[in-house]
């Protein structure tokens, strides 16, 4: 049985709690955020890693095979533990609806997060770069994860940007949704499945998930096929998206539960008369 909806708010309301509480340590807080942006790019190279071969090869299964193993990147960030931009758009706007958190702290958890999180994908780019794993090929044959990699790239960048916002809005969307339902749940195999799904779900359909994109065009910035101006103008319309679509989620639980009431302030006690002390005689 699903967890109730109030006890899932309060949940992820005592998770923005924590969240809040963690961005007093900045060093520690760096430290989540950085391993969640690396996290999402260890799925990020087991995609091109996987699904190159395929593309190489026309195969149609491309696109299913993308989404199957891209299930990895919230599997570590959930049970792992990692500061995740995308999932605290969740997290945050119901922690501040369920008065858990203020205003500020669900900017100031977000903002921290992203900027954590890229960082932590360009330095797992960089080490990937260095490995070589994706230009590595037969002799005689094109890099397979290589060259899935610079088509990637080159379809984000000919995209529109309404398009780039509104694929960003259906990625968080699903991401975020999938962190609902783990939270709604207390069996692990259940929050495994619920996550597999979402992720295949915004993999295979190609929508944009801006922390993912952080890794994808950093290695695409190693080996020469894009730019650094590339990467901002797609993150200029996905981050915006990305946030919108977390709340599109958050906003619907959140609102249709009343907020936990006040405790009532205790009513003191009346006072006790003295009891006459006898006269010493």
């Amino acid at each position: 049985m699903p967890v109730p909806l109030a006890t899932a708010l309060d949940d992820v309301a005592a998770q923005a709690r924590d969240k809040a509480s963690l961005t007093r340590s900045p060093l520690r807080y760096a430290t989540q955020s950085l391993l969640a942006g690396a996290y999402i790019g260890i799925a990020v190279v087991l995609l091109l890693s996987t699904a190159g071969p395929l593309a190489t090869a026309a195969s149609p299964t491309v696109k299913l095979v993308q989404g199957a193993v891209f299930g990895i990147a919230l599997t570590l960030v959930v049970f792992a533990g990692a500061e995740l931009f995308t999932g605290n758009n969740l997290t945050m706007l119901v922690g501040w609806r369920r008065g858990g958190v203020s205003g500020r702290d669900a900017l100031l958890v977000n903002a921290a997060s992203l900027v954590g999180n890229a960082v932590g994908s360009f330095g797992f780019a960089a080490l990937v770069h260095a490995s070589g794993v994706l230009d590595s090929a037969a002799r005689g044959r094109t890099p397979a994860g290589d060259a899935l990699l610079t088509s990637i790239v080159t379809a984000k960048e000919h995209a529109r940007d309404g398009q780039l916002f509104w694929r960003a809005v259906l990625c968080n969307l699903l991401v975020c949704l999938g962190l609902w339902m783990a939270a709604r749940t207390r069996s692990d195999a259940a929050k495994l499945v619920v996550l597999f799904w979402v992720l295949l779900a915004f993999v295979a359909s190609g929508f944009e998930h801006c922390v993912a994109n952080m890794t994808t065009f950093a290695l695409a910035i190693m080996n020469g096929s894009a730019g650094w101006d590339d990467l901002a103008h797609n993150l200029l319309f996905t981050v915006p998206g990305n946030v919108v679509g977390g709340a599109l989620v958050a906003l619907p639980y959140a609102l249709g539960s009343r907020a936990p009431a006040a405790a009532p302030a205790p009513v003191p006690a009346a006072p006790v008369a003295p009891e006459p002390v006898a006269a010493l005689v």
